[in-house]
Formats: structure tokens, sequence, C-alpha cells
């Protein structure tokens, strides 16, 4: 997306000179000082010493798994669910047509059986070249963030209302202010104190943030991939951050009960290893009958877990 940096950077500068804003990372280590800040979240915390970040996106399908992006002006593979089609991780939501057309054997979604030692799937890693940041608090909140006030904030960002880039931040916002399924606690964290205050409110202080890491600078080639291994975060209970397409660092985070999360190794044909968050939901039957999961997988509403692996850019918490 090209959206203007400069007027982002300019803002968070003005934030630190003007109010002695507590700089985001200050604020992580204040409320968690014993959960080590994951390499998502690192790279989208704004310093004077750094101000370009890379971001990755995963998708997860029966054949196989797609971690993609698009470059500016260009939709996304279906596998993520971004660009025109509906965040898959939205449970609200029926498969979009540009989901299922576009790719139908790209997903996000398999099933939990197949989290094991020996599975074998095929998948693509490739960065992004997005470039977006957390802005502190008093700014994000100091910004309109509402459907409502879209001209001012495509003003605000120099946006086109007829590019793409003002697409997937209309798409954002409606999702942001649309009503989760039933038992979802939800929000929509502008800024990383936010996601930091909803997520120790959900789960208390003593919990961990995860991010899916890949140890390859560059983008891979689509290969074969193992799971060498597969260990449970939690019993029942996580909030997960999903980030979304937006001028700067925004995240879906929600709770919802009756879930697993895994930390899940995987060796490529190649040797590129990753390490993989993944969410596994064992009630779905609150879900859109006719979500992307159930119709890529073949199953029902509340029939059987269904899991997916998280973007490297998405970051699950955990309590310890």
């Amino acid at each position: 997306m090209n959206f203007s940096l400069l007027k982002v950077y300019t803002l968070f500068s003005l934030a630190l000179v003007a109010s002695h804003a507590v700089n985001p990372d200050v604020y992580w280590k204040s409320v968690l000082p014993n959960s080590p800040m994951p390499k998502a979240i690192k790279e989208l915390v704004q310093t004077t010493e750094s101000s370009e970040e890379n971001n990755t996106e995963v998708g997860v399908g029966e054949d196989g798994v797609a971690v993609h992006t698009g470059k500016p002006g260009k939709q996304t593979d279906v596998g993520v669910g971004y660009g025109y089609g509906h965040n898959p991780f939205n449970y609200n939501y029926a498969a979009s047509e540009d989901q299922l057309k576009d790719n139908p054997n790209v997903a996000v979604f398999f099933l939990e059986n197949d989290l094991h030692q020996g599975t074998e799937m095929k998948l693509h890693f490739i960065k992004d070249d997005q470039k977006v940041t957390f802005l502190p608090r008093q700014v994000a909140e100091s910004i309109p963030f509402s459907s409502n006030k879209l001209p001012q904030i495509y003003n605000e960002f120099s946006i086109k209302s007829d590019s793409m880039e003002a697409q997937y931040m209309k798409q954002t916002l409606r999702e942001c202010e649309n009503k989760g399924i039933q038992g979802e606690e939800k929000c929509c964290a502008t800024s990383l104190e936010s996601m930091v205050d909803f997520s120790t409110t959900k789960l208390g202080k003593n919990v961990k943030a995860i991010s899916t890491e890949v140890n390859a600078k560059e983008s891979t080639p689509l290969q074969k991939y193992t799971i060498e291994g597969a260990k449970k975060l939690a019993a029942d209970k996580a909030v997960v951050c999903h980030k979304q397409k937006y001028a700067y660092a925004v995240f879906y985070c929600h709770k919802t009960f009756s879930t697993r999360a895994y930390s899940v190794s995987l060796v490529g044909a190649d040797g590129t290893k990753a390490k993989a968050v993944t969410v596994c939901h064992t009630d779905t039957s609150k879900w859109n009958p006719k979500h992307l999961a159930f119709q890529v997988l073949k199953v029902k509403p509340g029939s059987v877990p269904v899991c997916h692996f998280l973007p490297e850019d998405h970051v699950v918490w955990v309590p310890y």
C-alpha cells in the first residue's frame, strides 16, 4: 500500500516532542516486564533508530499453504482473504466469490487431526513490502477511526477515495465496527498500548505474546514443508490479534473460549525452518455456515476442531 509514511512519521515525532508521549516499547516493558516482545510487534514499533518493517501473510489449504502478499495496487491471492474478499479470521462472514473463485485450493484452515509430526504441506513464504508502524496511543486516538469519517481519514493520509488503499481501509473499518459472533469479545487496537491493555484485561498480566517466525530474509520457493513437532501453548483461551490493512498498524483482536494454541515446528525441502503459531477452534457452531473454512474443508459448523496458522505479522496472547 502506498500510504503516506512521511505523514505518519511526522505525527509520531510531533507527539513525542509536544506531549512527551511514552514510547510503545517503553510501555510494553512497564506492563509486561517478563514477556519478550515478539518479532511481529518489534517490526512495527517506531523508534529513532528504526523506521522500516517487513510484513508477511499466510494462507493454509487442504493441499498446501501459501504465504504471500501483493505489491501496492495489486489484489493478493485469496488465501488470506484480503483484497476485496472478507477477512477469513472474522467468523461472521460467508466466503466471498473472490476467495472461492480465484484459487479454490488455497485457504487458511485445516483440521486439528492433521497437526502431528510427519504431516506434509506445501508452503510459499513471500515477504511483504508494506511498511507501516504503530502510532503512539496519543496520536492514534487523535485521528478519526470510523466509517462515518472516511473522507476526513483519506485526507489525513493523502489517500484517493477510489484507490485500492481506500478500499482496504474501508473494509478494515467495516469489520472493526461489525458485531462479533456470540461469545466473542473483540476490539480493533489502533496502538500497541491499546493492544496490550485489551489482552491483559482479558487474560491478566501473566501473559506472553507469540508470533510465527521464518528463518529466511527473502521469499522462499513454493515447496513441501514437514511438521517436526507441535507444542500446546494454552488450554482453552487466548487473545488473537490479526493485523489489518490500514495506513498505520491496526490489529483486530478477539478473545474466544474453546481455543487451543500451538507452536508448530516446520522444515522445508530446502532446509528453511519455521515456527508457526497455530490456533485451533474447538467450537465453531456460532460461525457463519458459509464461512470459508467450511467451504474448503467440507465440514459443518461445530462438527470438528478447525485450525489455522497465523501469518508472521499476527500475534497470539496466551496466559502462563
